[in-house]
């Protein structure tokens, strides 16, 4: 059995420099809209991670 985290997508980036999360990962990191996220770069890697904001 395949965990999320196990699973890579290939995602677009559009003309205005914008991707999308895909619903796997939302449901597995329980995002929602209107919810914020941290992009950090690590090497040639992006991370996104859910962010709380109080």
């Amino acid at each position: 059995m395949k965990y999320v985290s196990d699973v890579e997508q290939l995602i677009k980036i559009t003309s205005a420099g914008t991707i999308s999360i895909p619903k796997d990962f939302r449901r597995y990191l329980d995002l929602q809209k209107g919810d914020y996220v941290k992009v950090t770069v690590e090497g040639d890697r992006l991370v996104v991670k859910k962010a709380m904001i109080s």
